[in-house]
């Protein structure tokens, strides 16, 4: 078993997030405007969607410059508060 630590992240960085919830028409866009209230130069361009192969759920992929762990805290309980968002990863 391996003992080595993770390495440390150096802030600002670059920080991919996949955020699932319910594929529902307006889910991008309300992903993309939480997320945006945190990271200001994230535009429609940086999003990747990808519905489940069912359909009822979506990923969305993005990644944000993170300021730091607190940024990245703020960011995730934005997300949950919405009600929208099963799982961020």
């Amino acid at each position: 078993m391996s003992t080595e630590k993770p390495p440390k992240l150096v802030y600002p960085c670059a920080y991919p997030l996949k955020i699932v919830g319910e594929h529902t028409e307006d889910f991008v866009g309300i992903v993309f405007a939480i997320v945006r209230k945190h990271d200001a130069q994230v535009t429609e361009e940086h999003i990747a969607v990808k519905p489940s192969a069912k359909g009822r759920y979506a990923s969305v992929n993005i990644t944000i410059t993170a300021q730091g762990p607190e940024h990245i805290q703020a960011l995730f309980v934005d997300l949950k508060a919405s009600g929208r968002v099963q799982i961020v990863i």
